[in-house]
């Protein structure tokens, strides 16, 4: 999901709930907080040796051990995204969530569930991959009938 596409959203529904579910479909405990909101881009150099750079808007999601009684709106995280603003003024990235479970895992928000009062962002995996796979010599995953990969 884009940050744009996200700010929509929130602004449309900014009564609703919020929920984020987990891969394994567990949801992340209702009275989470958005600690932070990051431009994050990252500089590489593929095993092929070609540059590559991604970005992504990452939000921290962090749980308070005594703070049973908070609940997000989507109109209290739009605020939020808001006020980050200034990080993204040339940028559209894809939204991410972070989260600590049994580890810190960032997850790519792969869909959303919009109900009459609540929203709920079903979270995907993310996956390595070689992206020089022509100059490592691996064969190439067609995707469709189109050829490309």
């Amino acid at each position: 999901m884009k940050l744009t596409s996200l700010k929509s959203l929130l602004g449309r529904n900014a009564e609703s709930s919020l929920r984020f579910v987990l891969p394994d479909g567990r949801a992340v405990p209702e009275d989470f907080h958005v600690t932070e909101v990051g431009h994050v881009i990252k500089r590489s150099v593929d095993c092929g040796g070609t540059g590559r750079t991604a970005e992504s808007c990452l939000l921290q999601v962090w749980l308070a051990a005594n703070d049973k009684d908070h609940r997000m709106t989507a109109g209290k995280l739009g605020s939020i995204l808001e006020i980050a603003n200034p990080l993204f003024t040339d940028s559209d990235p894809e939204v991410e969530v972070e989260y600590e479970d049994a580890a810190i895992s960032q997850y790519p928000v792969a869909s959303v569930d919009e109900r009459p009062g609540a929203l709920s962002f079903m979270l995907a995996h993310k996956h390595t991959d070689c992206l020089a796979r022509e100059a490592c010599g691996l064969e190439t995953e067609c995707c469709g009938t189109s050829g490309c990969c």
